[in-house]
């Protein structure tokens, strides 16, 4: 069974990406950071082969940029629509799990999520789990994977807050299905991210890299 990743992206605008490291990297570099993070997190998943790939944009598929990455790594380019984060992302799992068995999502935020994890998440699904969640240090989570939707997983939370994981947990509880947990990985905020962004190899660039 092959299980399709969606990474989830916006478009690399100067200004509208990447706004708390402006400060450090300046709104054309935090940009560029930016559209390298969204190309890892392509190669990544489609390294990791556990089906295909497509690059899920916003506010839509329209980027030039996003586009050429989409193609260069062999992904489909699809946009993400309307609504907030919850909307988006349960729409893309509806469109995509109306024709497949589960489907993985993932943000273009975590360097440090690796083909591995990615494996491990379609592995759990394929065993027989509803849901797999990889934290992240922050509150939040950087992968979520689906074998079923249901709309209160991605309604009414507090998108960017501390308590997304927590929230997210306790609504998969009241459904009564079974989730795994992968490690607890990092991503990409905060200017103090990015000396161990530097240690996976990524060296970010200010406005005259």
């Amino acid at each position: 069974m092959t299980t399709p990743i969606i990474v989830f992206a916006k478009a690399p605008r100067a200004g509208e990406v990447k706004t708390r490291l402006i400060p450090v990297l300046g709104a054309a570099g935090a940009a560029r950071l930016h559209e390298r993070l969204v190309a890892r997190a392509l190669a990544t998943a489609v390294a990791a082969g556990t089906g295909p790939v497509e690059l899920c944009c916003a506010p839509d598929p329209s980027d030039t940029r996003l586009a050429a990455l989409a193609r260069d790594h062999g992904a489909m380019l699809t946009g993400q629509g309307p609504g907030d984060l919850g909307r988006r992302m349960s729409g893309a799992f509806e469109r995509v799990l109306a024709s497949k068995h589960a489907a993985l999502l993932v943000g273009s935020d975590c360097p440090a999520l690796a083909l591995g994890h990615l494996r491990t998440a379609a592995a759990a699904l394929a065993g027989g789990h509803d849901a797999v969640l990889g934290p992240a240090e922050d509150g939040g989570y950087v992968l979520v994977g689906l074998r079923r939707t249901h709309a209160s997983l991605f309604e009414g939370i507090r998108w960017g807050e501390s308590t997304v994981m927590a929230e997210t947990r306790e609504r998969l509880a009241v459904l009564g299905w079974r989730w795994q947990e992968l490690e607890t990985l990092w991503d990409v905020d905060r200017p103090e991210d990015l000396a161990r962004l530097r240690r996976v190899g990524i060296e970010p660039l200010g406005e005259g890299g």
